[in-house]
């Protein structure tokens, strides 16, 4: 229940009340800014609480951005102001501050609200103030403003504007123009009708699902189908987004659900093929594999960097004074989102090429069109880092030794090296991770099935893994470190698998990297929502990614190939079973906890 209180005298032929109580607040009265502090002191402190003039003129999607949107504690426009529990105390200071001042007078000349916002303000208290736009939000001082207020809202179709913002702002060229101008109105269907973001997510995971399944029948019509599915499930895709901007539905769960289930639905599709392809006798697993493996790699990049950036200070760099250059030219901005091949042009590349030629071709195609993509945007990044002056803080660096997902081998590597890392060059961290991870996989491709040579390269991929993280990863190019440790992990149990040749290794190997990389998808979404990484004994009971390196190059020396097929495919139950039941108790109970409400906007690729 939210509770909103109505300050000052009630204005003839306001439709306040009304508004009000259709975004489901509660009313109560207040004559003046005493009685506003009784009244706020009333409500329980576990409830949402609004205060507003009575004299406010605007839209009802203006008190809705302002009064109702959950991720925020504290939030306002013009004549009013709303506190969620975790901002109620500052809330109820400025209040008692404010009537101290004024004596507790009635409500006279200036809005209390505004007055409150003041006082927060001054207080350097976090208030959340959205963008209205055309919306209008006023309170005004006479009748003659009044209706100029209230003309400028019938002038304004506060429907259009709030269909316009529930698509976001930044987008790829395929979403932007061939899915949002039809999705949107999808989910304002979905919002009249009760849905939630949530169950519009999981159907888009059920209708992928069964794409893929459509795909593994091997069969034109069968692929055929998969290839429409798979763009009906990106449909929904955008409209859950839509319906939680639409209707203000944001949630923790909500966030987690729709950026974990978008992996599981691309790299299902990746199997499902992989199925269909083998019924047409067309063994494609090492590409669907090495499809996988890339693209987590990429969305590792775009994870890492961002985090080591996230709050640097001095951030200064040519090179993003050109991107920002070519994007003031408008339609360089269009080409510059496509051929990073962000999901909604690659999820169309990948259901078109399905409908019209083979599995093969369009592993191929997605092979090609990533590896250019992340060639362009980890070049960009290096360029960036290296001509920019910051100073990345240790809360980055903490989020990227989180990253790094380093078990009890490097971790205690890394305590014992850390004295001599300390006079070793900047570069040191990224430059030992990407030769440990070379040596190791090379090592993999290049030596037979079963000998120990492997099992010396994961030995020494664990030393230089310690190494690197031997220190606080502040250097310009220290976000680089996980992803080449993702690469070197993932590489590895590829080229193993491949190595062993046998029916089903391959596929067991998908299962291993596809666990796997899920615990680090969620290692960077609890980071994103300000939860911390995973819990310590989590990341030990799975090893770490040397310790996990190291246990399958050991397996593939010990046993057959076949034997090998059988405990990767043990190892990738065990750690999906660990990781899963961890993550989904971790999420559940934060949102039933009442933890903030976030709403990722992600990155478009």
């Amino acid at each position: 229940m939210s509770t909103a209180i109505l300050t000052g005298q009630p204005v003839p032929g306001s439709s306040i009340e009304a508004d009000l109580r259709s975004l489901g607040f509660d009313l109560r009265i207040a004559a003046d800014a005493t009685e506003a502090e009784t009244l706020l002191a009333e409500v329980p402190g576990d409830e949402r609480v609004a205060l507003v003039d009575a004299r406010f003129v605007g839209h009802v999607h203006a008190l809705r951005l302002g009064l109702t949107d959950p991720r925020f504690p504290l939030a306002a426009i013009p004549g009013a102001v709303t506190a969620q529990p975790a901002g109620r105390q500052a809330l109820t200071r400025a209040m008692a501050r404010e009537n101290s001042a004024g004596g507790g007078t009635t409500l006279v000349g200036s809005s209390l609200a505004d007055r409150i916002l003041t006082a927060l303000d001054a207080d350097g208290t976090a208030v959340h103030r959205p963008e209205l736009g055309s919306l209008v939000a006023a309170v005004p001082a006479d009748p003659q403003a009044r209706n100029e207020a209230r003309q400028a809202v019938t002038d304004v179709d506060d429907e259009a504007v709030r269909l316009k913002s529930a698509v976001k702002s930044r987008d790829g060229f395929f979403t932007t123009y061939c899915i949002s101008p039809y999705s949107r109105y999808i989910a304002r269907w979905c919002a009249r009708r009760g849905l939630t973001p949530n169950q519009v997510t999981t159907a888009s995971l059920l209708t992928a699902l069964i794409a893929a399944a459509c795909a593994a029948t091997g069969t034109r019509g069968g692929f055929v189908a998969a290839g429409v599915l798979l763009i009906a499930s990106f449909v929904l895709d955008c409209t859950d987004g839509q319906l939680a901007r639409y209707s203000l539905q944001y949630s923790t769960l909500g966030a987690w659900l729709d950026a974990t289930f978008d992996r599981a639905k691309e790299y299902a599709y990746y199997a499902g093929l992989a199925l269909g392809a083998a019924r047409g006798g067309d063994d494609v697993w090492a590409l669907a594999l090495g499809a996988m493996v890339l693209q987590t790699c990429r969305h590792v990049v775009d994870f890492s960097f961002n985090e080591a950036n996230h709050d640097a200070t001095a951030n200064t760099s040519p090179t993003a004074a050109l991107s920002d250059k070519l994007d003031s030219v408008g339609w360089t901005v269009w080409v510059r989102r496509m051929i990073v091949l962000p999901i909604g042009e690659r999820w169309a590349m990948i259901a078109v090429l399905t409908a019209v030629t083979t599995p093969r071709i369009t592993f191929y195609a997605l092979l090609i069109g990533c590896a250019f993509a992340a060639t362009y945007t980890t070049a960009g990044r290096v360029l960036r880092s290296l001509t920019r002056k910051a100073r990345r803080t240790d809360r980055a660096a903490v989020a990227l030794a989180d990253l790094a997902d380093s078990g009890p081998l490097a971790q205690g590597l890394a305590e014992a090296l850390k004295k001599p890392a300390r006079g070793l060059p900047g570069f040191t961290a990224p430059a030992v991770a990407l030769l440990g991870g070379l040596a190791v996989v090379l090592t993999a491709a290049l030596t037979g099935f079963g000998g120990p040579w492997p099992i010396v390269a994961a030995i020494v991929y664990a030393l230089t893994s310690g190494l690197a993280v031997a220190r606080p990863l502040k250097g310009a190019l220290d976000w680089l470190v996980p992803p080449f440790l993702r690469a070197a992990e993932y590489g590895t149990v590829l080229v193993l698998a491949a190595k062993a040749d046998v029916d089903g290794a391959l596929p067991a190997a998908f299962g291993l990297v596809a666990a796997v990389a899920y615990h680090h998808y969620d290692t960077v979404y609890r980071i994103r929502g300000d939860a911390g990484a995973p819990p310590a004994w989590l990341v030990r009971s799975i090893g770490g990614h040397e310790g996990r390196t190291l246990l399958v190059t050991v397996l593939a020396a010990l046993l057959t190939a076949s034997q090998f097929t059988v405990a990767l495919t043990a190892l990738a139950v065990a750690v999906a079973l660990v990781v899963l039941v961890e993550s989904i108790r971790f999420w559940v109970g934060a949102h039933k906890g009442g933890a903030p409400a976030v709403h990722d906007e992600g990155e478009t690729a």
